[in-house]
């Protein structure tokens, strides 16, 4: 039916790859492209090197990645590289003709701003040209936007808060590392808070709101109020949110270990000389720190992350939660991928697979959850992420 180009081949990347090359009737042709073509040759092997293409490709360069798109000529990009990448890959897939989806907005690499208004000012050009871009369609953002489109649709009449918990209870083993790429994930939780209330964003010290949450299978985990960017896109689309906020958990072992990196200056995004070259710290840090794409062996424990929402439906008050849970060990045996990495590849992957199926195409710009909620909601136990629900239940927010 499509040929598809995957752009990453890091711990993402090698979900994507291997969950679309199990839907041939879907995905016919596989092309997956990063900036190291041997990361790319050893996923490729663990597949099957007839299933899929490999090629190098520095997703940063406009002009090359129009000329691999045109080449290759995909149906669609799935990009799961850096989110610095997001504007040169959507510039790409336009000069080219090719359909755009990603897992995470774009960030400037020299400012910790986490904002839509880059890539929604894309809105009108991809309308023009008859192509679509599905944004942040990983687990959170993504199946969140997708968890709130699907209460809307079904369960209320309004909504009125919305809180969106995300526990990794998992133990890697290791003395400090991230789940995904250290430099993003470092900058994202290290960032003031923020959330929205009463038409306005009220800004927090980082983790300084915090209250223990109870996590289906795991029990209670100290949750810390963070800024998170599906907040931006969910209050604009859903009006009668009085209030949204994003909550994480983290041990006091990682947090003293984020305070010591900050203090000493490693969290730093602004070049320094050191020897007469110019090295970013915080880029230094993350090759010193463990590979998340490497984190899968030995990593035991789960995930929870749901969507906790109030709101109103035929007058009368209603409270209710959707989430889903995922065991490291069993995203390991499939994947070879830690369930960090496995949680935002198989949301890409329906994604696309509803992008080229027609089921979620409309020239432009959108978010998850301006789409039909109920067939990727259908998908998800399809491929891996069985979804729950409680109705009326204590949300402890």
């Amino acid at each position: 039916m499509a040929k598809v180009m995957i752009i990453g081949a890091g711990g993402v990347g090698t979900v994507v790859a291997q969950k679309v090359a199990k839907v041939p009737q879907v995905f016919t042709d596989i092309v997956l492209a990063s900036r190291t073509l041997a990361k790319c040759e050893k996923i490729a092997a663990a597949i099957g090197p007839d299933r899929i293409k490999t090629v190098q490709v520095d997703a940063n360069n406009v002009s090359q990645l129009v000329d691999l798109l045109r080449r290759e000529r995909p149906e669609m990009v799935i990009h799961v590289a850096l989110p610095y990448q997001d504007l040169a890959i959507m510039d790409a897939c336009l000069e080219a003709g090719v359909h755009y989806l990603d897992t995470a907005n774009y960030e400037p690499p020299d400012v910790a701003r986490f904002e839509y208004k880059w890539q929604w000012a894309y809105h009108e050009r991809f309308e023009k040209a008859g192509l679509t871009a599905i944004l942040g369609c990983g687990f959170d953002p993504g199946v969140t936007g997708v968890f709130t489109a699907y209460a809307a649709k079904h369960h209320f009449d309004e909504i009125h808060s919305l809180d969106i918990v995300d526990c990794n209870a998992g133990d890697h083993g290791k003395p400090f590392a991230t789940n995904f790429n250290p430099e993003i994930n470092i900058r994202e939780v290290t960032q003031r808070g923020k959330y929205w209330e009463n038409g306005s964003w009220i800004e927090t010290e980082p983790h300084e709101i915090h209250k223990p949450l109870h996590y289906p299978r795991i029990g209670p985990r100290e949750s810390y109020l963070i800024y998170h960017e599906e907040l931006e896109s969910l209050v604009k689309h859903f009006p009668t949110l009085k209030r949204a906020r994003f909550w994480m958990t983290f041990s006091e072992e990682y947090l003293t270990h984020l305070r010591v990196i900050q203090n000493i200056g490693m969290a730093s995004i602004h070049p320094i000389l050191y020897e007469g070259k110019e090295i970013v710290p915080i880029q230094f840090l993350k090759a010193v720190l463990p590979d998340p794409g490497e984190l899968g062996p030995g990593y035991k424990g789960e995930t929870s992350i749901g969507c906790r929402i109030k709101g109103v439906k035929n007058g009368k008050e209603k409270t209710y939660y959707i989430y889903n849970n995922c065991r490291h060990e069993e995203a390991y045996r499939e994947t070879g991928t830690q369930a960090v990495s496995y949680t935002t590849g198989v949301p890409a992957t329906i994604g696309a697979l509803l992008l080229v199926t027609g089921k979620w195409k409309k020239p432009g710009v959108w978010n998850t959850e301006q789409f039909d909620p109920d067939p990727f909601m259908e998908q998800l136990p399809i491929h891996g992420l069985p979804w729950h629900e409680l109705h009326d239940v204590d949300l402890e927010v």
